[in-house]
């Protein structure tokens, strides 16, 4: 029992790190691109992973963690997924409108659910299924307006959907199948995303808003942001890996919906940002979605707990709620061998 509520806790945490940094990070890049014109956002993605890398690099020399070997094929092509998910993403904004790009995300939770149902054999029942469609239909109310489809834009968001989740579904896979910490996978990948978003950013950049980084006048206000975003962004990236391993890929969107959410209210709340009823409708289906979302996780996992009661909390890969409950269960064996591939 103690061993379940100090993990329970520690998943509360993880959570409640993840929303408060990126409802940060997004009123920071917020302030420094429509206030102060930086619009470079790939790029500056590169300089927040490599600030966390270095963050970490400082931190696992002063022994607060670890370093754990794992093949070097699965870091550098897991690396390189993510980070070119994340350009897929920014071109996909910039092909595309707002509403097409905010249904692109909206898609990741059902594509999530597929890829885990056909290839991890993993079970959602009615009623999670259910409460992850309010959800949806929430967040599409209070975020989605003008729908504008082209074929170019179609196709970067089907490639950002599809490397995204990929993705996020790994970044859980290889810390439960390898044992290895949300630190460690993080500390060894994250020089190779920061090295393909390092190269392509400042390209992808220039052909989306005409304008050269490098070429960019950087005032001291600019320079001050920037350096807080790097500063939030370890955080934001740290909580990322931490929320995804000790849940699952689909109840870490389900939480990034929530941070879409507060940030409308924070919008509008501290920078004024228009705010009708049909947010405030949207809103409202949302938050009841995401409520039974971890009401049905609770209660089934807690079902699963009951008739497995000698089972060991070693394997977190299910359908963990917002409240940190967790099922017992195992799915995986942990394997001993750290150097297996899994990419």
């Amino acid at each position: 029992m103690g061993e379940l509520t100090g993990y329970q806790l520690g998943t509360i945490g993880a959570l409640f790190l993840s929303v408060a940094s990126s409802v940060s990070i997004v009123i920071c890049n917020k302030a420094l691109m429509s206030n102060l014109g930086f619009h470079f956002a790939t790029t500056l993605t590169s300089w927040h992973l490599m600030v966390t890398y270095c963050t970490l690099h400082v931190a696992r020399r002063l022994n607060f963690f670890e370093n754990k070997s794992i093949d070097m094929k699965t870091v550098i092509l897991f690396g390189i997924l993510n980070g070119v998910s994340i350009g897929f993403l920014n071109l996909s904004l910039g092909f595309n409108s707002i509403g097409f790009y905010q249904m692109t995300k909206l898609a990741i939770i059902p594509f999530t659910v597929l890829l885990e149902t056909l290839f991890l054999k993993k079970q959602f029942s009615q009623k999670i299924k259910l409460s992850l469609f309010l959800l949806l239909v929430g967040v599409g109310i209070a975020s989605v307006t003008d729908l504008q489809l082209n074929f170019l834009g179609t196709v970067l968001s089907l490639l950002a959907i599809a490397t995204t989740c990929v993705g996020q579904i790994l970044t859980n896979t290889i810390q439960k199948r390898l044992n290895v910490s949300s630190t460690q996978l993080l500390y060894q990948s994250a020089p190779f995303q920061a090295a393909i978003l390092f190269v392509t950013g400042p390209v992808v950049d220039q052909y989306l808003t005409k304008q050269n980084v490098f070429a960019f006048k950087y005032s001291p206000l600019i320079l001050g942001f920037i350096i807080l975003s790097c500063v939030i962004a370890v955080s934001v990236n740290f909580s990322t890996f931490l929320v995804i391993g000790k849940t699952s890929p689909v109840t870490y969107q389900v939480l990034g919906h929530l941070k879409t959410c507060l940030v409308l209210g924070f919008g509008y709340t501290l920078l004024h940002d228009p705010f009708t009823n049909r947010n405030i409708i949207g809103i409202l289906v949302a938050i009841v979605g995401m409520g039974l979302y971890s009401y049905f996780c609770t209660y089934e996992n807690k079902k699963k707990q009951d008739l497995s009661p000698g089972s060991q909390i070693k394997d977190k890969d299910s359908n963990t709620p917002l409240l940190g409950h967790q099922d017992k269960e195992n799915h995986f064996e942990v394997k001993k061998a750290t150097k297996d591939s899994l990419v």
